[in-house]
C-alpha cells in the first residue's frame, strides 16, 4: 500500500468554509476515487503546515491513476479555494503517522 500525505495551511477567516467542504466533499470524493483517508493533523504550535493528511491507495500504479484524473485535478482545485502551501508526496504506507 501507499500514502498520499498533504499538507497545506487554511487561509484566513476561511476556517469553518474549509471544514464544511472536507466533510461534504473532499473525503467523500477521495474515497469514490479509492483513495481511503487515514488520518488528519492540525498542528497548533510550531512552524510546520497547519494541516497534514493523508489517504492510501493499494499501490503505486492505483495511486498515480488516482492522482493523474480529472475528478481528482477537481477535487484539489476545490481545495485550493480553501487553503496555501499545498503539497503531497506519496510515500510508502506504515500504518503510522506520516509527515513531510
Amino acid at each position: 500500500m501507499v500514502k498520499l500525505v498533504m499538507s497545506y495551511n487554511i487561509k484566513d477567516g476561511r476556517d469553518a468554509d474549509y471544514y464544511e467542504f472536507q466533510v461534504r466533499k473532499f473525503a467523500p470524493g477521495m474515497t469514490r476515487l479509492g483513495l481511503q483517508p487515514t488520518d488528519a493533523w492540525l498542528t497548533v504550535y510550531g512552524e510546520s503546515a497547519q494541516i497534514v493528511t493523508g489517504g492510501i491507495a493499494e499501490d503505486l500504479r492505483s495511486m498515480r491513476r488516482i492522482l493523474a484524473s480529472r475528478e481528482w485535478e477537481n477535487l484539489r482545485n476545490s481545495l485550493q479555494e480553501f487553503v496555501t502551501n499545498y503539497e503531497e508526496k506519496i510515500v510508502p504506507h506504515n500504518g503510522k503517522p506520516q509527515f513531510f
